[in-house]
């Protein structure tokens, strides 16, 4: 699983409501409110901390990519600006069968795709069709594994899929059919590894020659230079020297047209170098801004935006190597002995949050009814000698050379996290590597015993995190050494197949209490809200929890 991923959120409870016989419908016409006043036209620049790596969002793994993807393309399901609520996208409403394996979407009509072609049923069922009948590299984690995380296995039925059918019942009905009921849907149908594409486009530019190249792949022309979809804004170049995409208004898009003549996405990896970018004019915003120049840049006259938290933040506890990792006790003494308090005071921004479950509480089946490890360093030395455990020797991983919306500083929150360890007798190899340099490698096939991690959200229900994290037991938390790795995989799977919205919040809330009291396969840390900075010139931006932020509302006045 990669884990640089775009955060999305649903509103709390939004699942619930559309999974008995449920319903959703648009109450959106061409305007939806969000596009308000402001001037026509212009460019604006926005700083990203990285570059796109390819731009057909179903092989993307990367934020960068998915960044670009949210103004070319759209789903059947959106995310309402500025808020956790899912709402219509190019399907105007929805409804399931009672047992949750049908969905019927009605589509909105006199859609087009970049390229003049019809947006219809036949093009939604040619899309879910193309991404489950992939073969080849196409079948690489590494290139479909979003499909894999959440919809499992392709066509030639090597391993079991989500997704069983796909039947345009007319021109704008579409019958979904999928094999178990989940919590995942409609949700899961907002993020952009599922947003519509040009099945003519698709086909032209050869979309799905995918080709292994030693350890990496090489994308098609589709992907590289011709991403075609139905959103505001249309794909016009890429300098991959630069990492600066450019992106023109879609005079013929189906809603509010874009207010920007352009919009640029231009990679700066460096967070200092976005600052001193905004400062010099180079650029008019950027995401992520540290929580150290927060204040600053609200005195020097820009915006800062800041985003719910809906992450977490964890040390992760690897079961694969050291056996000792396996005790509870051990465990247990581990989560006693940070300073979780300190830490959110100290490294995190304002309104940071100490995490007691493994995502945050507007999430359904949140409680605070779990065990919780009070910063205790004699309790975590009583626990590692009755563990025997008193000369524990353990690696440590934490990344360099990236900043995450719940992890702004990696190094300053490992030094404590190391401190507080150490203190208690805990004896560390410490193991630095680049994010993606080696670190997301070796954390993935198990080479961790402990090490710094999170993640933010992609939609709001429980497994989004827990399944994400434990669902299979051989994940990087090593749960499959455990004897109660297989139950903890068994039980995730079973709260997220039931269709009874008041049961499975229970089958979850109980899940969450021995995830603490039981299992423990890593200590929770932290929630911590990310933001991203404009100048005083631009207008219209709303910051999302999801960081799904859409540039089509935007305005920028003249200099």
């Amino acid at each position: 699983m990669v884990h640089i991923r775009t955060v999305r959120l649903a509103a709390l409870g939004i699942s619930a409501a559309l999974v008995m016989t449920a319903c959703a419908e648009s109450e959106r016409g061409d305007d939806d409110g969000q596009s308000g006043g402001g001037q026509t036209g212009g460019t604006m620049t926005f700083a990203t901390e990285g570059a796109p790596k390819l731009f057909d969002p179903f092989y993307a793994t990367d934020g960068a990519t998915f960044r670009t993807s949210q103004q070319i393309f759209e789903g059947l399901v959106e995310f309402k600006p500025g808020t956790a609520d899912a709402e219509p996208g190019l399907a105007e409403k929805w409804e399931s069968s009672e047992d949750g394996k049908t969905w019927t979407f009605n589509l909105r009509k006199g859609v087009k795709f970049h390229d003049g072609t019809d947006f219809n049923a036949e093009a939604v069922c040619f899309n879910f069709n193309r991404w489950y009948n992939q073969t080849g590299a196409g079948q690489s984690p590494a290139v479909t594994g979003y499909w894999q995380d959440n919809f499992g296995g392709f066509a030639d039925g090597k391993t079991p899929s989500l997704y069983e059918s796909c039947a345009a019942t007319d021109e704008s009905t579409v019958e979904l059919k999928v094999t178990r009921s989940t919590s995942k849907l409609p949700d899961i149908l907002g993020l952009p590894s599922w947003a519509m594409q040009s099945p003519e486009a698709l086909q032209k530019y050869k979309a799905d020659e995918v080709v292994a190249q030693g350890d990496s792949f090489v994308y098609p022309e589709y992907a590289t230079e011709h991403p075609t979809g139905t959103g505001p804004f249309k794909f016009s170049k890429y300098d991959e020297a630069n990492g600066t995409v450019e992106l023109v208004r879609n005079e013929d898009y189906w809603g509010e047209p874009a207010k920007l003549d352009k919009l640029i996405f231009r990679a700066i990896p460096d967070e200092t170098a976005r600052k001193q970018a905004l400062e010099a004019g180079d650029i008019d915003g950027y995401d992520l801004p540290g929580p150290a120049d927060w204040e600053g840049l609200k005195s020097a006259g820009h915006q800062l935006l800041i985003r719910p938290a809906f992450n977490i933040f964890y040390l992760g506890i690897g079961q694969k190597n050291v056996a000792q990792l396996r005790d509870l006790k051990v465990r247990q003494a581990i989560a006693h002995a940070i300073d979780r308090e300190a830490l959110v005071k100290q490294q995190l921004p304002e309104g940071a949050e100490v995490a007691e479950n493994f995502y945050p509480d507007t999430v359904t089946g949140w409680t605070d009814e779990v065990e919780s490890y009070d910063y205790n360093p004699d309790k975590a030395k009583q626990l590692l000698t009755e563990a025997g455990a008193q000369n524990l020797t353990v690696n440590i991983y934490w990344p360099t050379e990236v900043t995450r919306p719940y992890m702004p500083s990696p190094r300053d929150l490992f030094g404590l996290i190391q401190g507080n360890l150490e203190a208690v007798g805990i004896k560390l190899t410490v193991v630095s590597k680049p994010w993606n340099g080696g670190y997301l490698e070796d954390v993935d096939s198990g080479k961790a015993d402990l090490f710094l991690l999170g993640w933010n959200g992609d939609y709001n229900t429980p497994d989004n995190f827990v399944g994400n994290f434990f669902s299979d037991p051989n994940n990087r938390f090593g749960t499959g050494n455990s004897p109660w790795g297989a139950t903890l995989s068994d039980e995730i799977k079973a709260a997220d197949s039931e269709p009874d919205a008041d049961k499975r919040e229970q089958m979850y809330v109980e899940l969450n209490k021995k995830l603490k009291s039981e299992y423990l396969p890593a200590v929770p840390i932290s929630h911590s809200p990310p933001a991203l900075v404009v100048t005083k010139d631009v207008s219209g931006l709303v910051a999302s929890p999801l960081t799904d932020e859409r540039f089509d509302t935007v305005s920028i006045a003249s200099s």
